[in-house]
C-alpha cells in the first residue's frame, strides 16, 4: 500500500454473525486514505462503523474481507509493527484498571512498551502534566469522573510515543474547559508530525481538529469533504421546542416553508428546520399563537445526517 498514507483501507468489510438471526454487515467493502500528518474526522449515525473501522485498524479485530494498513504495515499479517505504531482510546471503563491509581496504570502501560523504568517515569508524569492530571496522579481511577477517565485514556494513548492516533469519541463527557484543552493536544499532536483519525459526533469539535472529515453510513464511505463544508449543511438546521401547543398550531407549523419535522413527544413540540431563517418564522408562528414555553437550538449531527447526508450521500463520491 501506498507509503504517503499512514491509514488505509481497501473493501474492508466485517460481517457478526448472530446465533439465531441474521448476519450484521458493520463494514461493507469500506475504501479510507488518510494522509500521513493529517487530521481525520469520522463522521455517521450511531451503527455507521466508526468503531468497528477503529477495532480493525488497531488490530483489535479481524476483518470479515479486504485489506488495512498502518504505515504499510498490513494489520493482520504484521500485528506487531502495527501495534508498536499506534495509540488507542476507545473510552469507557475499559482499558483502565480502576483499583489503580492513573500513575501506576500509565507504568503498567509502560512496562508493556517495555520501556525502561526511569525513562517510564518521566513520561508518565509529562502525560499526567499535559492532560491536566497531575494533582491527581497518585488517586484510585475509581474516584475519577468521566471526563478524568476519558483524559487518562488519552495519556494511555500517548504513553508509547505513537506515530498515529486513533481515538473513538474522545470528548464524552469531558467539560468545556478539558474539551478545549483536548482540541489544543490534537494541534500539538499534529505539529509534532503525528496522523490522527478522530470519531466525533461534535460539529464544533470536527471543525477545531480536523483536516477532513469522512462521512460513513451502513459501513460504507459516503465522501469527503472539508469541515466547514459540512458545517454550512448545519447552519441550515435549526430544532424549536415548544410546550403546550394547540393541535391546529401543530398543523400550521408542518405547512410552514423549511419545516422538514414536527415530532411530539408528550406535552412537547419539537420543530426541525432545513432552510436558514425558517426557525425565526416558527418563532413567530408559536408566540403569535400564544405559546409561551419555547426554546431553540441545534439539532444532534445524526439528526442533520439523516436528513442532509442520507439524501445525497451518494452524490459526495
Amino acid at each position: 500500500m501506498a507509503q504517503d498514507f499512514a491509514v488505509e483501507a481497501r473493501g474492508l468489510r466485517r460481517v457478526y454473525e448472530r446465533r439465531g438471526g441474521s448476519p450484521v454487515v458493520a463494514l461493507d467493502g469500506l475504501d479510507l486514505q488518510v494522509r500521513r500528518g493529517e487530521v481525520r474526522g469520522l463522521l455517521g449515525p450511531n451503527g455507521a462503523g466508526k468503531t468497528t473501522l477503529c477495532k480493525i485498524l488497531s488490530t483489535v479485530l479481524l476483518p470479515s474481507g479486504g485489506t488495512a494498513s498502518i504505515n504499510g504495515h498490513d494489520v493482520v499479517r504484521e500485528t506487531a509493527e502495527v501495534r508498536r505504531t499506534i495509540g488507542i482510546a476507545f473510552g469507557g471503563e475499559r482499558g483502565l484498571y480502576t483499583r489503580l491509581t492513573a500513575r501506576q496504570n500509565l507504568m503498567y502501560w509502560s512496562a508493556l512498551y517495555r520501556q525502561r523504568t526511569r525513562q517510564a517515569r518521566v513520561r508518565v508524569a509529562y502525560l499526567l502534566d499535559r492532560i491536566g492530571l497531575a494533582e491527581k496522579a497518585d488517586e484510585r481511577v475509581e474516584t475519577f469522573s468521566r471526563g478524568m477517565k476519558q483524559r487518562l485514556h488519552l495519556a494511555r494513548a500517548l504513553i508509547g510515543n505513537p506515530g498515529v492516533l486513533l481515538l473513538d469519541e474522545p470528548t464524552i463527557g469531558m467539560d468545556p474547559v478539558a474539551a478545549r484543552d483536548f482540541r489544543a493536544l490534537v494541534a500539538e499532536l499534529q505539529g509534532e508530525g503525528r496522523t490522527v483519525l478522530v470519531t466525533t459526533h461534535d460539529m464544533a469539535e470536527a471543525e477545531a481538529v480536523c483536516d477532513r472529515v469522512t462521512l460513513i453510513d451502513g459501513g460504507r464511505l459516503l465522501g469527503t469533504e472539508e469541515p466547514r463544508t459540512i458545517g454550512g449543511w448545519l447552519s441550515a438546521h435549526e430544532r424549536v421546542i415548544a410546550a403546550a401547543v394547540p393541535s391546529h398550531v401543530v398543523a400550521e407549523l408542518r405547512a410552514l416553508p423549511g419545516v422538514a419535522q414536527v415530532l411530539s413527544e408528550g406535552d412537547r413540540t419539537i420543530v426541525e428546520t432545513s432552510v436558514e431563517g425558517a426557525g425565526g418564522r416558527v418563532l413567530r408562528h408559536l408566540v403569535d399563537a400564544g405559546v409561551t414555553e419555547v426554546s431553540t437550538g441545534r439539532p444532534t449531527l445524526e439528526d442533520v445526517y439523516l436528513h442532509v447526508i442520507g439524501d445525497r450521500g451518494l452524490k459526495l463520491r
